[in-house]
Formats: C-alpha cells, structure tokens, sequence
C-alpha cells in the first residue's frame, strides 16, 4: 500500500502536469486519450469529468483495468499509475469539481443528463523525476555509455502491488 508521504509526492508530481492519458482497452487494442485532473487532492482515487454516453464509459464496463500517463519533458518527470476505473452519476461531485473548462464540455452546464464522472482507484504505479537538465543528462548519459554503466538520471521509484488499492 502507498503511504500518505508517497501519496502525496504522486499528487505534487501530477498536478503540475494536470493532463494525463488514460489508456483503456478497446476490443483487443489499448485506446488512449487525454483527459484533465479536476480535484484539489488526491488520497489513491483521482476523478476526471466524463460524458457517460462516451466511448470510454462502455470500453470500462467492459474491461475495469485502466492506466494512466503523465509526462512533463521540460522537467524530466514523468508518472505511471494502473488501477481500476468506472464511471458514476453523482450531483455532488459534479458540483463540487465544476469549473468553466468542464462547461464547455457540456453545453447545457450541470444539470446535462450525460455528465458524470470517471472515478480511478490507483493501485500501482512508478515514476520517474529527474532535477537535472537536459544538457547535464546528456552529460552523463554519454559518460554512461563510454564506461559500459547506466547512467543515474535522477529519482525512479515503483509503488504499490497487484490486488491492493492504494
């Protein structure tokens, strides 16, 4: 299981970058697309606006296992995280996430009969964050290869195993 520190390291890293990719499965393939953080917090479940009649709603009532990416190039960070997902009618949290980017989703606003929420229960995950620049990376990435070592680019953890919710 993921502490709450480990929590909370996932969450600053993620929401800077605010839009990850959720890959879901389609048939026999994997079908990814982009889609915007709405919470303030983040305690293992992240939540995303949806309309329920979308694609992505019928590929989760047929496959729960979802994963999503978020990649920042310009600091090195990126986040991997795997987990169960599903879609949900609920007022309340419609209400409580809100905001004018979600409206233009939705024309007719709130109270549209296909807006709900896509609701992820993290399971496992890895990233990777990396402080130095491009140009020292490339420093050592160089250095790496001449004497036959991997180069250490920054912080890489895993987090969270099969069958635990996090």
């Amino acid at each position: 299981m993921s502490s709450p520190e480990h929590k909370q390291k996932i969450w600053q890293l993620i929401k800077k970058i605010n839009t990850g990719m959720l890959t879901t499965h389609h048939g026999g393939e994997l079908r990814a697309r982009p889609m915007v953080l709405v919470q303030d917090e983040y305690d293992g479940t992240l939540w995303f606006y949806t309309d329920l009649e979308s694609e992505k709603v019928l590929e989760l009532e047929q496959d729960h296992d979802v994963c999503l990416s978020f990649a920042d190039p310009n600091s090195q960070t990126y986040v991997s995280l795997t987990g169960t997902g599903r879609a949900i009618r609920d007022k309340k949290l419609v209400d409580k996430y809100w905001n004018s980017f979600v409206a233009a989703w939705f024309p007719q606003g709130k109270e549209s009969p296909n807006v709900g929420m896509l609701e992820i229960k993290i399971k496992r995950g890895e990233h990777w964050d990396s402080s130095s620049s491009k140009m020292v990376n490339s420093i050592k990435t160089m250095r790496a290869r001449l004497t036959g070592e991997q180069p250490e680019l920054g912080e890489h953890e895993k987090f969270g195993t099969a069958g635990k919710n996090q």
